[in-house]
């Protein structure tokens, strides 16, 4: 089969597209035809062995493989030949402590597919038969490729995590983002007001599409909080959605009101962010992390797709073989929403 693959960890030329060999299924383990990935910022960091997150090589990317059933492992009774599936992003036991509490998006012997283990920048991919999630006929390939780390996190940041509540004000950090776009339909399905920060007017404009109420160019204005306070009436916003880090992180926190909650989901552009001590407690602050999102959250999120809350946001698809111009596009930060590649 064909396949993008690196044998050591580096820049953009690491990446090989070659044959390679198919993979032998295992017990419990169902083979997938790939039909699309969503490209992430986490295969990037796989591929460059930065950020901390070290793939074992030689190694396969892709965290979100969509495809059919192509071959059933021993022991797997309860799929059958050519259904139409969704890989979840990672894989849990089911028996640890957080996984028996309802936490298995934190799992102890937790995999994450693309990185621990091979992911769907390839012609097939193997994963635990658990991992997959039936994908319904009215949700394209592309389509279904683009939900999981952008609307699974969003929706565990936003409904479990910081619990939005209607008429909240919520401020997304990079809207042109696969999880920033996601973001504004979430939070706007929660019935929240939605404020948008881009560094491009012309990803602002398509935030407003998507139902942001008002946007800011953080390119233009760096102290964004000054540009809240003006839109808010002066009253700040009840909840930030972050996901850029260092860069923003003052400004970002400077954006809330009192008992306002900040939660997270990553660090771009740096893990270390100036925090005000006094400011925390004194607006009794709430600053929390999140990450990724449960499977019972994942179906939550399908089923809302499917009914026709949310849409997919696609910038656009490489083919496979292009693997490397779409990983550029997104360094260069080019995409509003979701960069697909599909197998050529």
């Amino acid at each position: 089969m064909k396949a993008n693959i690196f044998f050591k960890r580096g820049d953009l030329d690491v990446l090989q597209y070659q044959d390679v060999a198919e993979p032998v299924l295992e017990a419990g383990e169902i083979l997938v035809r790939v039909r699309a990935c969503g490209v992430n910022h986490l295969d990037i960091y796989a591929r460059e062995g930065s950020h901390g997150v070290k793939a074992p090589l030689p190694h396969i990317g892709g965290l979100e493989p969509s495809g059919e059933v192509a071959e059933l492992g021993p022991g797997v009774y309860d799929w059958k030949v050519g259904e139409r599936v969704l890989v979840g992003a990672f894989t849990s036991d089911g028996t640890c402590e957080l996984c028996l509490a309802g936490h298995d998006n934190l799992c102890v012997n937790r995999k994450i597919v693309g990185v621990q283990i091979d992911g769907g920048f390839a012609e097939y991919v193997k994963i635990p038969a658990s991992a997959a999630v039936r994908l319904p006929g009215s949700i394209s390939f592309v389509e279904a490729s683009a939900i999981p780390a952008a609307f699974g996190t969003a929706w565990h940041m936003l409904n479990f995590r910081a619990k939005v509540r209607r008429d909240e004000w919520v401020l997304v950090l990079a809207v042109g983002s696969g999880v920033g776009s996601a973001a504004v339909q979430v939070a706007k399905y929660l019935g929240a007001h939605v404020i948008a920060t881009s560094s491009s007017d012309d990803k602002l404009a398509m935030a407003k599409e998507w139902g942001a109420d008002a946007v800011i160019n953080y390119s233009v204005n760096p102290n964004f909080q000054h540009q809240v306070r003006e839109i808010t009436n002066g009253r700040m916003v009840d909840i930030v959605f972050e996901h850029v880090g260092q860069t923003t992180w003052k400004s970002s926190i400077a954006s809330m009101r009192a008992t306002g909650r900040l939660v997270t989901c990553g660090g771009s552009s740096g893990r270390w962010g100036e925090t005000d001590i006094w400011g925390l407690f004194w607006q009794q602050l709430t600053l929390m992390g999140s990450n990724g999102c449960t499977h019972r959250e994942f179906y939550q999120v399908l089923d809302l797709y499917a009914q026709g809350h949310f849409k997919a946001v696609i910038d656009r698809t490489f083919p496979l073989s292009e693997l490397k111009t779409a990983q550029r596009y997104l360094i260069d930060r080019k995409q509003f929403g979701k960069v697909v590649v599909i197998p050529d």
